[in-house]
């Protein structure tokens, strides 16, 4: 019969196991979706903050502290202290499934605890529609900024990408000057989407000139890994706060001359408005679905709230272990969980 780890060395064990899980397998044989990994992180992060409240030490975490009762009562805990929604809670739960399915491959006795986690309920999301924009609102929102100013210019094109391709504001974030293709006899950009799968996304005439100027005054000799949008103090990509910040910004003051512009406005509308403007022109829905970068018709359904009434009128449109950057020495003595599984912020 095999002797159960002391106490003490089974949460280094544990700690093991989800360091190796963040920093060597998710990335190499799960995702290479840097949202995705942020994600696992998060989740992860926020499951040993939940278990340092709820006592457990670096001395103390076991495999136990893995099983279904205390990831409901974490469950519970984001929804009703946190506030989390019921998406972010199924994100959440569906990251630690991943995490017991690593454990499970390595250990067979293990197993359970995937299996256990795998019948846990997942959240009855709300039903929440995106407030859309009217084809004027968005023409006010577009005319909102100064384009006597290298900022105006910076923003008029980010927005303009963002509409007129319905792009992800991370794909427009990370968008490189290789990806961009103004002077190609159609004009196109490659999107590198959700998991990194590629997408075509063309540019008409109005976006071609103002992304053009923009690269002209802004990246005339820049390599093909620079980012077209990035932050003249770091000179990384733009994050998603300042873009965010910058959009509403505008959305005041266009609001001032178009009541439809949602004074609060953010990019996820401007993708939402394009696809449903799309839609609204007779664009095949299947399109629609390839253009957004989504797996399936019917993501592009309930990504436009489309009706069961409204479907069949829709789909008529179709014709390595070491990580040097971690020390080598666990030593679970006062350290927090999040330290322990080497995690914790640098």
């Amino acid at each position: 019969m095999a002797r159960r780890p002391a106490a003490g060395s089974e949460s280094i064990l544990v700690a093991r196991c989800i360091h190796d899980f963040v920093h060597e397998h998710a990335p190499t044989f799960l995702t290479s979706s840097h949202h995705t990994l942020k994600g696992y992180r998060d989740a992860i992060a926020l499951y040993l903050a939940f278990l340092q409240g709820e006592g457990v030490d670096a001395t103390s975490l076991g495999y136990a502290h893995l099983e279904r009762r205390w990831i409901e009562r974490w469950i519970a805990w984001l929804r009703d202290v946190r506030g989390c929604s019921p998406d972010t809670c199924n994100n959440r739960l569906a990251a630690i499934r991943r995490l017991l399915e690593y454990l499970g491959s390595r250990d067979a006795t293990l197993s359970y605890l995937y299996v256990d986690a795998s019948a846990i309920k997942r959240q009855r999301p709300r039903k929440t529609r995106v407030e859309g924009m009217s084809r004027d609102a968005v023409r006010a929102l577009l005319s909102a900024p100064d384009t006597t100013t290298r900022v105006g210019r910076r923003d008029l094109a980010i927005l303009t990408l963002l509409y007129s391709c319905a792009l992800r504001l991370g794909e427009a974030r990370f968008l490189t000057v290789g990806q961009v293709h103004v002077d190609a006899p159609k004009p196109y950009l490659t999107i590198r989407g959700k998991g990194g799968k590629l997408r075509t996304a063309y540019l008409m005439p109005k976006a071609v000139s103002i992304i053009r100027a923009w690269l002209r005054d802004e990246h005339p000799s820049s390599p093909d890994d620079a980012f077209v949008f990035a932050s003249p103090v770091t000179g990384r990509a733009l994050t998603e706060p300042a873009i965010d910040k910058r959009i509403k910004l505008y959305a005041r003051m266009a609001h001032e001359n178009c009541p439809d512009v949602p004074p609060k406005a953010h990019a996820h509308q401007l993708r939402h408005a394009k696809a449903s403007h799309w839609l609204e022109d007779g664009m095949n829905i299947v399109e629609i679905k390839f253009l957004l970068g989504h797996e399936s018709v019917e993501t592009t359904m309930r990504y436009l709230d489309i009706t069961t009434e409204d479907k069949a009128k829709a789909l008529a449109t179709l014709s390595s272990e070491e990580d040097r950057g971690v020390p080598k020495r666990w030593k679970p003595s006062g350290a927090t969980l999040l330290e322990l599984c080497g995690m914790s912020k640098k």
